[in-house]
């Protein structure tokens, strides 16, 4: 089981040029239930994978309770947790700052779509530093 994440955008580029050893943009669906997929509002689709492969070794919490925050020392992630998911909100913050919508949803391998909580994000008041992703959530960006 693996956690995993897809965006939906009305960018029309090529999103793979971000690829890097700690994350990679792929057109890949194989995972997910269609409809959950379905809940992304815009109509370019892309998986999101961390250096794992599947979305794993990005920030994430189970529970939204402690909602965004900044690394702690009591809590340890891996410096290249933080680092991946750091460029993933620079590649959505990108695409926001430059007119384009993007939505996105992580979940836990199975989950329906009665289970995803939907979350208003504003890229211009969270930080990268402060951004994780949290299960079964679907993520609504704007500025």
């Amino acid at each position: 089981m693996c956690y995993l994440v897809y965006i939906s955008t009305d960018f029309e580029g090529d999103l793979s040029q971000h690829n890097s050893g700690l994350i990679s943009f792929a057109k890949d669906f194989t995972h997910c239930e269609p409809e959950v997929l379905e809940l992304l509002r815009y109509q370019n689709f892309w998986y999101v994978g961390s250096k794992a492969g599947c979305s794993c070794t990005f920030r994430h919490l189970h529970s939204i309770e402690l909602g965004f925050g900044e690394p702690v020392d009591w809590y340890a992630e891996e410096p290249d947790e933080i680092e991946g998911t750091k460029t993933f909100y620079e590649v959505v913050a990108g695409l926001i700052y430059a007119g384009n919508l993007v939505d996105c949803i992580e979940i836990w391998t199975g989950a329906k779509p009665d289970q995803i909580k939907r979350l208003a994000v504003d890229v211009s008041s969270i930080s990268r530093q402060a951004f994780r992703f949290f299960e079964n959530h679907h993520f609504d960006f704007s500025k």
